[in-house]
């Protein structure tokens, strides 16, 4: 902890109380394609990477439904292809964590690991949001090698296989009829007896010969080491413990939160946190703060689409500095 932190005051020093005219929060797909677009027109924006550089894509092995990667790759390689290329247009990308901001007035003041401060002009909002994890150790330590959140980014993996998807909710729902398309069989773990999805996804799912439910159900253990073979559940009512031996994926699907807790109480958010922007833009609440990426995105959550956001995001940014510019020149004659 000591050489992290001595890193983080090191390559603070030389930009602490300086002012940017775009700081990026986040480095996931939309705050590196933000910082890529507003890196060509020539803004120098500065990213904080955060508490997971990179976001949610290191810790995925093989992307293989994002464009420009025929053959697939690597998330963590994919995600340092994003940040060299966003770097050789002249993004200035730190490790570090945005731990405050002073929203009464504009340029942003922004505290750096609790010490450091700076202030932008304009700020992009990439948290991203993470996927809700049951906690066990097993699930922990199987994730990426048959455990995912996303059904849409591994379902193919499991063509023709046993599944499990852990929840009750829409997204379980969603997730185990998206399953049916490769798995042959996707069983459904519910820790209660009434699945709190819309009627509609239920009843969707029910009709689905090829999903079955557990009831009153909860996954106790992801069983293997390189690859998944089998679980461990519990019947909370009964206490049994069933080996399902045959399984070979484990969809995790409890939903996400948005890692938007700084930005909760100044800018308007859903019931769950996620960041909502004016129309199909990516403007906030406050002048001149963006939000992109899955932390305003509660639909698709994927890694194109946050590349997407990140994009317009930046372009929303460049537009308003500009504009604010020939206001100033307007006001000076």
């Amino acid at each position: 902890m000591k050489l992290i932190k001595e890193t983080t005051e090191y390559i603070m020093e030389d930009i602490a109380g300086k002012t940017f005219d775009v700081v990026v929060v986040g480095s996931g797909p939309a705050g590196l394609t933000a910082a890529l677009y507003a890196a060509r027109a020539d803004l120098k924006p500065l990213v904080f990477e955060g508490p997971e550089p990179g976001g949610q894509l290191m810790q995925t092995t093989d992307v293989e439904n994002y464009p420009g990667y025929p053959e697939g790759v690597l998330g963590p390689k994919m995600m340092q292809d994003f940040r060299e290329q966003a770097e050789r247009f002249g993004a200035d990308c730190r490790y570090g964590m945005v731990t405050d901001i002073d929203f009464g007035s504009r340029p942003y003041k922004l505290t750096i690991d609790e010490e450091n401060e700076l202030f932008a002009k304009a700020i992009i909002v990439s948290t991203g949001a993470s996927a809700k994890w049951l906690g066990l150790e097993s699930e922990q330590r199987m994730r990426g090698k048959g455990v995912s959140a996303c059904a849409t980014c591994d379902g193919a993996f499991f063509r023709d296989q046993h599944v499990v998807v852990v929840g009750g909710g829409d997204t379980a729902m969603e997730e185990a009829t998206f399953l049916t398309k490769f798995a042959s069989k996707v069983t459904v773990l519910h820790r209660r007896q009434e699945l709190r999805a819309s009627k509609a996804l239920q009843t969707r799912a029910f009709n689905d010969e090829k999903i079955e439910f557990l009831w009153d159900t909860e996954l106790q253990e992801v069983l293997g080491e390189q690859v998944v073979d089998g679980v461990k559940v519990i019947n909370n009512e009964t206490g049994d413990v069933t080996t399902l031996e045959d399984v070979t994926g484990v969809f995790i699907a409890i939903g996400h939160k948005p890692n938007t807790d700084l930005f909760k109480e100044v800018l308007t958010t859903d019931e769950v946190g996620y960041i909502v922007t004016k129309g199909k833009s990516t403007e906030t609440d406050l002048e001149g703060i963006f939000a992109c990426g899955d932390a305003m995105d509660p639909t698709y959550r994927q890694a194109v689409t946050a590349a997407g956001t990140g994009c317009r995001a930046a372009l929303d940014a460049e537009r308003f500095l500009a504009e604010e510019e020939v206001k100033k020149a307007v006001a000076a004659e």
